[in-house]
């Protein structure tokens, strides 16, 4: 055991995390959305990436340890959010809400809802049932999971880091496992099946998030770096080129349960990678190594998490 020097806290040396040997790779892709081009030469160094996304019960410690209230539970200001529904101004978040039926894919409101009391305690919302302890906490804002990262002597990972990781290696491959999305028709990742949003074909009690580690790992012994949630890390989303539709993240939820919301606001976002359970092929193919996506970052929903590196 050795004192982690930022924390206090009596933790194995690099438990649960695998080192990643840097180097230079591709990064980006020009087969899909606009700001993941052009493919160019990126470099990392070494770092110590986490096995997992930070679960349930590793965040109910740093809760535990710290008191820390995360920023769903805090109720937001009126002010903050010009033509808001005074009667949102209690703590939420935002919630996965599937359709009884189809419904067109260029209105997201159709599935996403503001839900009061909805935090990484009650993923649902108050009256749904508690996050399990070894799904990955969701509700989270940067802010939350840098607090985390802080406590636990970490910090998130870098856009390219983050995309390094995820590549296991295959450099260039539109996949993480490589060219094909299910190669001899088996899922490699927690993605969406079935008809987009409203028919999920999962077994019954995983529509949602799965356990960690229900997939394989890569090459490097990650897991989920594709799928199951979105992950966030440290760099700023400045990209002049548009993310392109679809609008995969629900923001402007909170401020207008409408969903009216300018999402070209100026509103900071931050940059999240790796895609969701929400990402469909017939919707968002955000399940790659070089998907990004622009979060604002005051908004949590229930299919965005994180993870964190330690830098040698």
């Amino acid at each position: 055991m050795k004192t982690n020097p930022n924390s206090g806290r009596k933790v194995g040396y690099f438990a649960g995390m695998r080192l990643v040997r840097g180097g230079r790779f591709l990064m980006g892709s020009e087969r899909f959305y606009a700001d993941e081009a052009p493919v160019r030469p990126a470099t990392v160094g070494d770092f110590w990436m986490d096995e997992i996304a930070v679960t349930n019960a590793e965040f109910a410690r740093f809760v535990a340890a710290t008191g820390h209230v995360t920023f769903a539970e805090i109720a937001p200001d009126p002010r903050d959010y010009p033509g808001m529904d005074p009667a949102l101004a209690q703590p939420g978040s935002i919630v996965f809400s599937p359709p009884a039926r189809p419904v067109p894919l260029n209105d997201s409101t159709a599935w996403w809802r503001f839900l009061l009391g909805a935090d990484w305690r009650r993923p649902l919302g108050a009256e749904g049932p508690p996050g399990r302890e070894d799904h990955p906490v969701v509700h989270v804002a940067i802010s939350d999971a840098q607090a985390y990262a802080a406590w636990a002597g970490k910090a998130l990972p870098t856009e390219a880091e983050f995309e390094y990781a995820a590549r296991g290696g295959l450099d260039g491959a539109e996949y993480a496992w490589g060219d094909e999305l299910e190669p001899g028709g088996l899922p490699r990742a927690k993605i969406f099946h079935g008809e987009f949003p409203w028919r999920n074909d999962a077994p019954a009690g995983l529509e949602r998030t799965s356990p960690v580690r229900s997939y394989p790992a890569n090459a490097y012994g990650l897991f989920d770096l594709i799928g199951n949630v979105w992950e966030w890390t440290e760099d700023w989303y400045d990209s002049a080129k548009p993310a392109g539709a679809p609008r995969c993240c629900g923001e402007g939820l909170r401020g207008t349960p409408e969903g009216s919301a300018d999402p070209g606001s100026g509103t900071p976002r931050k940059v999240t990678k790796g895609g969701s359970h929400l990402c469909a092929p017939s919707y968002c193919q955000r399940y790659r190594p070089a998907a990004r996506y622009p979060q604002p970052v005051d908004t949590t929903t229930s299919h965005l998490g994180f993870r964190c590196v330690v830098r040698p």
